[in-house]
C-alpha cells in the first residue's frame, strides 16, 4: 500500500527552503520525520517506553550520527564501519539534548530515545543546524508529553549582515557564529564563538535567530495538525503529599536559610544541611519512613532550594557569603611543571585547573574525518574532569560528552587569539583538580596563561566567567561566578569568555521561561565586569607571552622550496632526510602548498646548531649563482681534466672547473695550479651553449700575462683547433704526431 505522506515547507526568505516530511519512513517508531534542506536529508525518530523507569530523573538519550554513505565516502579504520561517535557528533547531541530535556514533565521518567541520522549530505548545508528542528518535530508527531515545540538555528554575521543557517564557505567569513535554541516565546540555549563582539551585538544576533525559530515552531504545529495530533499518553505521575511537603518545609526552611546565610565552605554547608535532614528524618516513625519512601528527601531538597533562593532575592547574599557581583578569591601560577612546554595553575575559590601546552609540527595536527567535513586543527584543547575533583569515587568510562563539550567551549574561546603565523601545532590539556562551579571557565583562564608561558604569541589574553540567575517572576538577581550549587538551584547557567575588547565565546542554558532581553543584556554587562576583573588577575601573573619558547621546548622554523626540489631533499626512500634528522637531532616535516606550488619544510628541534644545519642544507639546495658574479669555492675533487669545486656559501653545490679555465697559461696537469682543499674565487658564466653545462672560470678573475695571445676559435665543423691541432677533447690530431698506420699485409 502506498503510504500517505504529509509535508510542510519552511521558507527561509532567500530562496532556500526546509521541508518536513512524515508518513513514509520508520513508521513503527513513536514519531518519525525527514527534514530536508537542499540535498541534505536527516531522518529523525523518537521512541519512549510506556512504563515509567525506577529512577527519579528522565533517562533521555539523544543520538546524532552522520552516515559516511550520505557523502559517498567510506569510513576509516580496519572494519570500514561507523563506530563510536566523533566529537562533532557528540557536540550536536549536546546541543539538542540541552533544549529538549527541560521541556518534558518533571515527573516523566520513561526511557526515551531520540535518534537523528544524516542520510544524504549537501556541501552547502550544515546539518547540525537542522538537528534540533528534527528532534522537536518527531516529538510533536508522537503522543509523548512535551511542553512546547522548539527549534535550533545557526546565526552568523557575514559582512555586517545576519544570516540564518549559512554554509561552511560563508561561515569562513563570519565574525559571529552561534547556535540558538528556543521555543516560540523563550530563548533556552545559546552557544557559539565570536570575534570580540560587544554584548549588544550578541543580543541582536539572538533576537534575529529567535524570529526564524518562531517560524519553524509554527511549521511543526501545522504538520502535527495535518497528520492528526495524537492525544498525549497517560503515565503514572509521581506521588505527591501536600501535608508532608508543608511539614518538612516548616521544619527545614528556616534552618536551611540560616545555614546558607553563614557563608561557609562547600564541605561545611553540605555537612550542616545533612545534619538538618537527619534531624527531620529522625522525627518520623519507621512506618512513616517506609510509607513516604523518597518523598522526605524530595521535599527537603525543595525546602532547601527555596531557602537559598530567597536569601539571594531578599538580601542579595549567596551560599558562600558573597554578594551577587563578587568574584571568589583567585590565585595563579605559571611554569609550575618543569618538563612541559608551558603550564599554569588557575584557582578561583574551590575550582582549580592545571593546564599544559605541547608544541609540535603539522604531523601532530588533530585530524577530522567526518562525512560532512574533513580537515585538521592545528590548535586544539582537551578537558579532563576526573572524579576526585568533586571528592567522588566512580568508574572511569572514557571521555564523557560533558568533557567533550566543555573542552570545545574553551577551545573556541581561545582559538581566535592564536596568531595566524604561529608555526606550531598547539595542544592544550586542562586537568580539573577541584570543581565547585565553572571549571570550563577556569580552563580558559589557565589555558591562556599556559599558552603565554609556552611562548605562543597570543594576540590578547582571554578570561571567562559563569553567570547565574535566580528569579521568581517579580524579582531577579544575576549572579557572577556561580557555585556548583547555584548552577543546580538557579535558573540560568551563562558562560561568557572574552578579551578586554569583546566576547570570544559563550554557552547559555536557561531553565526559566520568558527571560527578557533586558535581563539578558544586564547579565552580559555584569559578566563583562567580572571577566575584566579575572583578566587583571591573569595579567598580574604573566603580563605578556614569553618572547621565546623554553630551552627544552622545540624551536620551529619554516622554509619553502620549489616542489621540484622536494624529491632531491628527501632522497631515495627517504634516505637523505632520515640521515639529516639523525645528524641534526631534528624533526623535519614536508608538506606541499597547492596554492603556491611550493614545498613547506617544518624544522623542529631543541638544538639551535642542528636547526641551522638543516637550514644551511636547504639554502644550499636553493642556491642559484648569478651570471657574471664571483664566488668563493673550495676544491673537493681532482680530475685529469679539471677540478670539482664547492661553493663556500652553499655547501653541497658543486661545479666543474675545467682545466682550460684554471689559468691563462697552458696547463698540463691540474695539480700544477690547484690542490685539494684550496680556496679561491671563480667567476660564474652560466650554461655553456656548447656543452650545456655550468661554466666557471678561475682565470677570468686573474690578470692576463703580458704578451698573451688568445687561441683562435675552434672549427665547428671538425672540432679542431686550427692553431694547435687539438680536437675538442684536447687530443693532438696533427698527422705528424700520430703513429704511422700499419701496412696492409700482402696477400
Amino acid at each position: 500500500m502506498i503510504p500517505k505522506v504529509f509535508k510542510e515547507v519552511i521558507d527561509l526568505g532567500d530562496g532556500r527552503t526546509i521541508s518536513l516530511e512524515t508518513g513514509k519512513l520508520a513508521k513503527q517508531a513513536h514519531g518519525s520525520v525527514v527534514v530536508q534542506m537542499g540535498k541534505a536529508m536527516l531522518l529523525c525518530t523518537v521512541v519512549s517506553n510506556y512504563k515509567q523507569s525506577d529512577v527519579d530523573f528522565l533517562p533521555l538519550t539523544v543520538d546524532y550520527r552522520e552516515k559516511f554513505a550520505a557523502a559517498g565516502k567510506y569510513p576509516g579504520g580496519f572494519f570500514k564501519r561507523e563506530a563510536r561517535p566523533s566529537d562533532g557528533e557528540v557536540l550536536t547531541m549536546r546541543l539538542v539534548d540541552r533544549v529538549l530535556r527541560p521541556l518534558f514533565p518533571k515527573d516523566y521518567h520513561a526511557e526515551t530515545q531520540v535518534m537523528i541520522q544524516l542520510m544524504s549530505h549537501d556541501d552547502d548545508v550544515m546539518p547540525d543546524a537542522l538537528a534540533g528542528l528534527a528532534a522537536s518535530t518527531v516529538i510533536q508527531l508522537s503522543d509523548i508529553p512535551f511542553e512546547t515545540p522548539i527549534s535550533e538555528v545557526r546565526v552568523a554575521r557575514i559582512n555586517g549582515e545576519f544570516v540564518i543557517n549559512p554554509n561552511r564557505t560563508q561561515l569562513a567569513d563570519a565574525d559571529l557564529d552561534m547556535m540558538i535554541g528556543a521555543s516560540a516565546d523563550s530563548v533556552m540555549m545559546v552557544e557559539g564563538e565570536m570575534d570580540e563582539v560587544s554584548e549588544e551585538e550578541m543580543a541582536d544576533a539572538i533576537k534575529f535567530a529567535h524570529e526564524a525559530i518562531k517560524v519553524q515552531c509554527a511549521a511543526q504545529v501545522r504538520l502535527a495538525e495535518a497528520v492528526g495530533k495524537k492525544e498525549t499518553r497517560e503515565y503514572e505521575p509521581e506521588r505527591e503529599d501536600e501535608d508532608l511537603a508543608k511539614r518538612i518545609h516548616d521544619a527545614a526552611y528556616q534552618k536551611c536559610y540560616d545555614i546558607a546565610k553563614q557563608g561557609t565552605s562547600k564541605k561545611e554547608r553540605s555537612t550542616a544541611f545533612a545534619e538538618v535532614k537527619e534531624e527531620i528524618v529522625a522525627s518520623f516513625t519507621e512506618e512513616e519512613i517506609a510509607d513516604f519512601g523518597g518523598l522526605i528527601g524530595k521535599y527537603f531538597n525543595k525546602a532547601q532550594k527555596t531557602a537559598v533562593r530567597e536569601l539571594t532575592l531578599a538580601e542579595g547574599l549567596r551560599l558562600d557569603g558573597r554578594k551577587t557581583t563578587d568574584i571568589r578569591p583567585i590565585w595563579c601560577e605559571v611554569d609550575y611543571l618543569p618538563s612541559t612546554h608551558g603550564s599554569s595553575i588557575f584557582t578561583r575559590g574551590e575550582t582549580q585547573a592545571l593546564a599544559t601546552v605541547t608544541l609540535g609540527t603539522s604531523r601532530e595536527a588533530n585530524q577530522i574525518d567526518m562525512p560532512t567535513y574533513s580537515g585538521e586543527e592545528t590548535f586544539y584543547l582537551h578537558y579532563n574532569f576526573p572524579p576526585f575533583c568533586t571528592g567522588e569515587a566512580r568508574p572511569l568510562r572514557g571521555t564523557s560528552r560533558r568533557e567533550v563539550g566543555h573542552g570545545n567551549l574553551a577551545q573556541r574561546a581561545l582559538k581566535g587569539m592564536i596568531p595566524d603565523d604561529c608555526p606550531y601545532t598547539v595542544r592544550v590539556v586542562s586537568e580539573v583538580l577541584e570543581s565547585n562551579g565553572s571549571s570550563s571557565m577556569a580552563t580558559v583562564c589557565s589555558g591562556t596563561m599556559a599558552l603565554m608561558d609556552a611562548g605562543v604569541q597570543l594576540k590578547k589574553p582571554v578570561s571567562g566567567i559563569a553567570m547565574g540567575l535566580i528569579s521568581d517572576g517579580d524579582r531577579y538577581a544575576v549572579l557572577s561566578d556561580i557555585l556548583g550549587d547555584e548552577d543546580h538551584l538557579g535558573d540560568m547557567d551563562f558562560k561568557v569568555t572574552g578579551t578586554a575588547d569583546g566576547i570570544t565565546a559563550c554557552q547559555m542554558d536557561i531553565k526559566v521561561k520568558g527571560l527578557s532581553y533586558e535581563i539578558l543584556v544586564n547579565a552580559l554587562k555584569q559578566a563583562r565586569d567580572g571577566r575584566l576583573h579575572i583578566l587583571e588577575k591573569l595579567t598580574d601573573t604573566i603580563e605578556t607571552p614569553n618572547a621565546e619558547v623554553k630551552a627544552h621546548a622545540p624551536k620551529m622554523i619554516n622554509r619553502r622550496i620549489p616542489n621540484e626540489l622536494i624529491g632531491a631533499f628527501i632522497g631515495p626512500g627517504g634516505k637523505h632526510i632520515q640521515e639529516l634528522q639523525k645528524e641534526t637531532e631534528t624533526t623535519i616535516v614536508i608538506t606541499e602548498d597547492p596554492v603556491t606550488e611550493e614545498g613547506i619544510i617544518e624544522i623542529l628541534g631543541t638544538n639551535p646548531e642542528g636547526i641551522e644545519a638543516v637550514i644551511s642544507r636547504i639554502e644550499s639546495m636553493m642556491f642559484k649563482p648569478q651570471v657574471g658574479s664571483a664566488y668563493e669555492v673550495k676544491v673537493i675533487k681532482m680530475l685529469d681534466f679539471g677540478a670539482v669545486v664547492e661553493y663556500m656559501e652553499a655547501p653541497g653545490n658543486e661545479v666543474l672547473l675545467h682545466v682550460s679555465e684554471l689559468a691563462w697559461e697552458r696547463t698540463e696537469n691540474v695539480s700544477d695550479v690547484v690542490k685539494m682543499g684550496d680556496v679561491f674565487d671563480v667567476k660564474y658564466f652560466g650554461l655553456d651553449p656548447r656543452t650545456r653545462k655550468e661554466k666557471v672560470s678561475r682565470k677570468a678573475l686573474l690578470p692576463k700575462p703580458e704578451g698573451y695571445v688568445a687561441r683562435p676559435p675552434r672549427d665547428n665543423k671538425n672540432g679542431r683547433d686550427n692553431n694547435r691541432g687539438r680536437d675538442n677533447r684536447g687530443r693532438d690530431n696533427r698527422r705528424d704526431d700520430r703513429k704511422p698506420r700499419q701496412e696492409k699485409k700482402e696477400s
